[in-house]
């Protein structure tokens, strides 16, 4: 006999944060639109009954899938349950005959610029078959402000399946019973909650006011984090359709993690050395080179201690030396540039700014953040992915994982995801900022073989077509 819990995971946070709040206000401005899309390559196209039953599992084991968003009081938003979920509303199947791997790409931009419905669970998965070889894709849509990309590794390291057979053993939580919203006593609880915040840090203040080189300190860390950075915005990259574009290339990751090392290095800093190479190569084809590029990363502050799901993340800028030709010295520069970055005191800066934001009337929020995000040409993303070579979804093994970000006003979002023994590295460029998308491919090839020539290893990437 099976010994199981038949409980939901422990994924998602409770409630929305401020964070997660400003950014699904933010994007009542198309341009600041934070739909985020994983697609998966899979080996072969998995049973549809089986695929469909998967999701309803999933739904019942992380009851965030079936809540939708409401407007609570003073205009911020809440998770509900939704009384009419269903699952043909969020499950979809499609044919690809012959379709390559840009076919898919192309098909999972289309599907991450289409709106979500807004009275039902912000989510859609489709699954795409027929492509060459007998594969498969499995894309699945979902809102930022319900998980970064650390929380989304954590979904599919719990809800994919370590077997290719089905587990007649895993739990089996009943769908929940939908309750009836609450909204006024958790805005209530989430007040006083920022009541408590701000008396704390009232006392840091107080307590601050007795040590004025530690007061001074902070301050300027503030100017540092909050602050403009040396590098202004390529005009090559300032035209924007709000059109999305995605390419898809696999980074061996054994060959960036020796040539990350071989140059005394972090995997990190060799991937942002390849991304900012990418970018100075693309300026030098254009015939306008450029010393420095604003780059912007995300800064993990997600604790031991709390719940998975959710965002937990701070946002850091950078200036990208693009100007420094040698890989070497670019991956060391970059490595003291971010090791000061995450030793800022006031790193967490913006993550205390955002319950003010939040509060904004949506019009003069978006222009807020529109005027934050404007500021740099790219964001970077580095996800530590799943570990497992051999994950399953509904039979079918997943042979990639590739994470697409949104593009919050800037000129191209990248993101390194790891899975098994490869990077998976995503880029999501506006089709008008990156005029010749050609070049840019070549160049992104380019930038990552220069990397990883660093290494003995004799490692290759490869662009997905």
């Amino acid at each position: 006999m099976t010994d199981r819990t038949d409980t939901p995971m422990d994924w998602g946070s409770p409630g929305f944060n401020a964070i997660e709040a400003v950014m699904w206000k933010a994007e009542a401005d198309p341009a600041l639109s934070s739909t985020i899309m994983a697609v998966e390559e899979l080996d072969r196209a998995p049973e549809w009954e089986r695929f469909s039953a998967a999701h309803d599992w999933g739904s019942r084991m992380v009851p965030r899938f079936r809540q939708r968003v409401v407007d609570g009081p003073l205009g911020y938003p809440a998770w509900v349950d939704d009384r009419d979920f269903d699952l043909r509303h969020h499950v979809f199947r499609a044919e690809m005959p012959d379709g390559t791997w840009q076919d898919v790409l192309d098909r999972a931009a289309t599907v991450a610029q289409t709106a979500f419905e807004p009275a039902r669970p912000p989510w859609e998965a489709l699954l795409l078959t027929g492509l060459r070889g007998g594969r498969a894709a499995y894309l699945l849509k979902m809102h930022h402000a319900t998980l970064d990309g650390a929380a989304g590794v954590q979904l599919f390291a719990g809800l994919h399946s370590r077997q290719r057979e089905h587990n007649a053993g895993k739990p089996q939580p009943a769908p929940p019973e939908p309750r009836r919203p609450n909204v006024l006593r958790s805005a209530v609880r989430r007040e006083l909650a920022l009541v408590g915040r701000g008396v704390g840090l009232l006392r840091g203040t107080g307590r601050a006011a007795l040590h004025p080189a530690r007061t001074v300190g902070y301050v300027a860390s503030l100017r540092r984090v909050l602050g403009p950075v040396s590098a202004t915005p390529s005009p090559e990259l300032a035209e924007r359709s709000g059109t999305w574009r995605f390419i898809a290339l696999d980074v061996p990751l054994p060959g960036l993690s020796a040539a990350a090392k071989q140059a005394g290095a972090s995997l990190n800093d060799a991937y942002l050395a390849a991304v900012s190479g990418a970018f100075a190569r693309y300026h030098e084809a254009l015939g306008r080179p450029v010393d420095e590029l604003p780059l912007s990363i995300p800064i993990s502050i997600r604790r031991p201690e709390e719940t998975s799901g959710g965002n937990r993340f701070a946002a850091a800028r950078l200036s990208a030396p693009t100007g420094i030709a040698d890989p070497t010295e670019r991956m060391l520069a970059i490595r003291s540039v971010v090791r000061a970055i995450r030793k800022e005191p006031a790193i967490e800066a913006l993550d205390g700014l955002s319950p003010a934001l939040a509060r904004l009337p949506t019009p003069v929020l978006s222009r807020a953040v529109r005027q934050m995000t404007s500021t740099s040409d790219v964001q970077a993303s580095n996800i530590p992915g799943i570990r497992d070579a051999e994950v399953f979804v509904a039979g079918a093994q997943v042979l990639r994982l590739y994470g697409f970000g949104p593009l919050p006003g800037v000129a191209a979002m990248i993101v390194l995801m790891s899975h098994g023994s490869t990077c998976c590295v995503t880029i999501n460029h506006d089709a008008a900022a990156i005029a010749e998308p050609e070049t840019f491919r070549r160049c992104l090839v380019e930038a990552f073989d220069e990397i990883l020539a660093l290494a003995p290893t004799g490692s290759r990437a490869t662009l997905r077509e």
